[in-house]
């Protein structure tokens, strides 16, 4: 549902494959043509981060709920005007809740790997490619607005029980 860039080192726009559902966050692959698909067994080599989402059901932005959509003359698809998405590859920080269970409860400096587009602790997909490296554990995020969650600030909304992992980007 959400990716925060702390530091980001290529942010990349491609054309995304018709007819793919991607999240913000999500890890995604380029197809034979070359196009953005979400990373699966069919398309198992992670090229980077999704910086944008492209779905016709929800915003995928962080800590946005149903009451407060973004893009909605668009459908919610970020990538309605260009067809293209930023995809963020060559390395970075990010925080993100596009993660599997096994990544909320695993130790810091472990490699990340994707699976169907989430990341995760094993690498069943078979690239072997290292997305990332884990650099914070899951946890709340804050949003920037005061209140009494976090040090100040409410937590960031999000998927995976408004929880965030952080972590190096290796690809």
């Amino acid at each position: 549902m959400a990716l925060i860039e702390k530091y980001h080192v290529v942010a990349a726009d491609k054309a995304v494959a018709a007819g793919e559902s991607i999240k913000e966050g999500q890890v995604v692959s380029l197809d034979a043509s070359g196009e953005v698909v979400l990373e699966s067994s069919t398309n198992p080599m992670p090229y980077g981060l999704a910086g944008d989402t492209k779905t016709t059901t929800a915003s995928s932005m962080p800590g946005i709920t149903a009451g407060w959509q973004n893009r909605a003359s668009d459908y919610y698809d970020e990538t309605k005007a260009s067809s293209k998405m930023t995809v963020y590859h060559s390395g970075g920080e990010f925080a993100t809740d596009q993660y599997t269970a096994n990544v909320a409860s695993a130790a810091i400096g472990i490699a990340l790997y994707a699976v169907d587009g989430l990341l995760e602790t094993a690498d069943s997909d078979s690239s072997s490619t290292v997305v990332g490296i884990l650099t914070q554990a899951a946890g709340t995020y804050p949003s920037g607005v005061p209140g009494v969650d976090i040090n100040g600030d409410q937590a960031l909304g999000g998927e995976n029980t408004n929880s965030y992992i952080e972590l190096k980007l290796s690809i």
